[in-house]
């Protein structure tokens, strides 16, 4: 037999609670006039598709190394050292920010914020290494244009019927030392010519000799191949002296038919067809980082 169970008292309605006591119902008005004064701004609040006044900012370790010259950490101790300038005032105060606008200086060398961008060409020939030409002839800029937003230029020059590597860059830094002819970067040329280099002369090149009141001295000079065709001739030298090349074989009186740069700081033409480019990988990029550390 089922029991039934007794009914739970029903809750009392809001009418039939029973009054709230006065500290409930009395309401507390703020009286303002007695508080200190604000002593910070308000924080701006950044509406979406809104930009705030410093978005475009970055830390000034961020902006040297994204300029090729360093890493952060590296940076840090270049700010601390005293070597940095902002506007023109040093600045050692690490995380000082920098805007689109400011002068970044390393010693007397204005540096980028631009993303460090490095792209090497196999040079065809009958195109000159210049950005712009007044006789509207073919430059080595048409054949990279755009490979990259940022302005990128040349590194040295290879002239209008010499082809192989050129490398392009906008890190004026390493720029600089690839170029500089006291750095002495190492390059390698095939050379073709018009007749055969004698063993005479072969060793003269080979043991340095004066050409324009200039000593010159190359690295390695060997026949290519089984070196039965003495009209193939590879170069290895460090030399920066303008032409050099044509100079050395000029000067025993044969004519250069063909030349082509096949090695440049540590880079060859691997993969790379005449009149293309690549961006270099980062290994090459931290190659070359090293040896400009090196040499500097």
């Amino acid at each position: 037999m089922k029991t039934e169970r007794p009914k739970r008292p029903e809750k009392p309605g809001k009418q039939d609670r029973p009054e709230k006591s006065a500290k409930y119902e009395k309401v507390i008005k703020l009286d303002r006039s007695n508080l200190p004064e604000r002593t910070t701004k308000p924080k701006k609040i950044i509406r979406r598709g809104e930009k705030s006044a410093d978005s475009d900012s970055i830390r000034l370790n961020k902006y040297i190394s994204n300029s090729g010259v360093c890493s952060r950490r590296e940076a840090d101790k270049l700010i601390e050292a005293g070597v940095v300038s902002v506007n023109g005032k040093v600045v050692t105060e690490l995380g000082t920010k920098v805007g689109p606008g400011d002068k970044v200086q390393y010693g007397d060398q204005t540096i980028n914020r631009e993303k460090p961008r490095y792209v090497l060409l196999n040079k065809p020939k009958g195109y000159i290494t210049t950005a712009d030409d007044p006789e509207k002839r073919k430059t080595v800029m048409s054949l990279v244009a755009g490979a990259c937003k940022e302005r990128i230029y040349p590194v040295g020059r290879l002239d209008r019927n010499t082809t192989g590597l050129l490398l392009f860059t906008n890190d004026g830094m390493i720029a600089k030392k690839l170029t500089h002819p006291r750095y002495g970067i190492k390059k390698i040329y095939h050379v073709e010519i018009d007749q055969n280099l004698t063993r005479v002369d072969f060793v003269k090149i080979q043991e340095g000799f004066k050409l324009d009141d200039e000593m010159v001295h190359v690295d390695s000079i060997e026949y290519i191949g089984d070196g039965k065709d003495k009209k193939q001739i590879g170069l290895e030298l460090h030399s920066g002296q303008n032409r050099v090349v044509r100079r050395i074989f000029e000067h025993f009186e044969h004519k250069v038919l063909r030349l082509d740069r096949v090695y440049y700081a540590g880079l060859t033409k691997k993969n790379l067809p005449r009149g293309h480019w690549r961006f270099l990988e980062e290994q090459e990029i931290n190659m070359l980082k090293m040896i400009s550390s090196n040499i500097g």
